[in-house]
């Protein structure tokens, strides 16, 4: 059996990916997914967007002006990155520290000369920042704080908090292998009074977008199928060519179109469903040494687990030269994105075994 990384949706239960293929979406479920989450975040708005990317500029746009300096996790992905230019701000990246991939006080304390006004917290891989910390630092430096659900929907913070009911705004994707997963799609959570007036989109999917989210679970059942003739991932790689499979970092911002109905009928079960505690991340990661040569033998065993951010801070690489990213002040982010090999936590343990005896060879020590 191949192992693709494919994503949650991609790896439904056949009663799932019938519910995803056929649900049918009202304009009832756009309303009332808005609801909820405003009611859960304890939110004065809901706005529904094509991705997660959008709904992070739209938040960005409501508390910011033009020119503003905002804080970024050094280790991160290009939507982040694209939402703060989008929004016409400048991205501040601190630092990681190795043993969550998240800033500290400490590294936000050697970014502040830069005269920040926000932070972006990203709770990275579904490990939860230290939130006290941090909203102390951003108090005494009168910074305003968005959070971004993307990996942490679903878990706490140490101090017992659901993520998303700290700052000013809560941001989800819900696009694929996100804590929710409906293939596109996501969400800002307003939490505070804002400035700057911001208008929700309107339009509706390009009628492309509907019918990539609709088939793609079982596209991956299809890749799965075919892996057993070696043929999956050629299969996978022609979906891509022909754009009826989407990669993540590829998926436009628009702050035009809104989330499909029938994705947002599917992200309300999946918020409702929510399970609390932070003891499950998105994805368990540890650091390797000869990374080529790990992921050469878990490929050869089946494992497909590389191209989750790998080679570069700012994922995935082939955007990375747009970014004028400062490696000698972002060491750890540098040397994470060289030695690290997370793994997907929605696989049964079982299936996972050999690829850990293979991974537990070149472990190297977190620093």
């Amino acid at each position: 059996m191949k192992y693709y990384f494919l994503g949650l949706a991609a790896n439904y239960s056949r009663e799932e990916r019938l519910a995803h293929t056929f649900t049918r979406g009202r304009k009832e479920d756009l309303r009332d997914l808005e609801n909820f989450l405003t009611r859960k975040y304890g939110g004065k708005r809901t706005i529904l967007t094509k991705n997660g990317r959008s709904a992070l500029t739209l938040a960005l746009r409501a508390n910011f002006n033009e020119g503003d300096g905002i804080i970024v996790n050094g280790f991160t992905c290009y939507a982040v990155y694209e939402a703060i230019k989008e929004a016409g701000l400048v991205p501040i990246f601190a630092d990681i520290d190795l043993r969550d991939l998240n800033f500290s006080v400490k590294e936000l304390e050697e970014v502040k000369t830069a005269n920040p006004k926000g932070i972006i917290v990203q709770n990275t891989l579904g490990n939860p920042v230290d939130i006290v910390a941090i909203e102390q630092f951003a108090k005494d430096n009168n910074l305003v704080i968005i959070e971004d659900l993307a990996h942490s929907a679903g878990i706490k913070y140490p101090d017992g908090r659901e993520t998303g009911t700290v700052g000013v705004a809560t941001v989800l994707s819900f696009g694929k292998d996100k804590a929710i997963d409906t293939i596109s799609g996501g969400a800002v959570i307003l939490r505070a009074p804002h400035d700057n007036p911001i208008r929700a989109p309107k339009k509706a999917p390009k009628v492309s977008d509907y019918l990539r989210s609709r088939l793609y679970p079982t596209f991956g059942v299809i890749a799965r199928v075919l892996t057993r003739v070696h043929l999956g991932g050629i299969f996978m790689r022609v979906l891509v060519k022909i754009h009826w499979v989407e990669k993540s970092a590829d998926n436009r911002l628009d702050l035009t179109r809104r989330l499909c109905r029938f994705e947002a009928a599917r992200a309300l079960l999946q918020v409702k469903s929510l399970t609390y505690g932070g003891e499950r991340p998105l994805r368990e990661f540890c650091f390797v040494k000869n990374r080529r040569e790990v992921l050469s033998k878990l490929k050869a065993a089946g494992y497909y687990f590389d191209g989750f951010w790998y080679e570069k801070p700012v994922s995935p690489e082939r955007y990375y030269r747009r970014i004028d990213f400062p490696e000698e002040k972002c060491k750890n982010a540098v040397y994470a994105a060289k030695h690290i090999v997370n793994l997907p936590t929605y696989y049964r343990k079982k299936e996972l075994e050999p690829a850990r005896k293979i991974i537990a060879e070149y472990l190297e020590e977190k620093k």
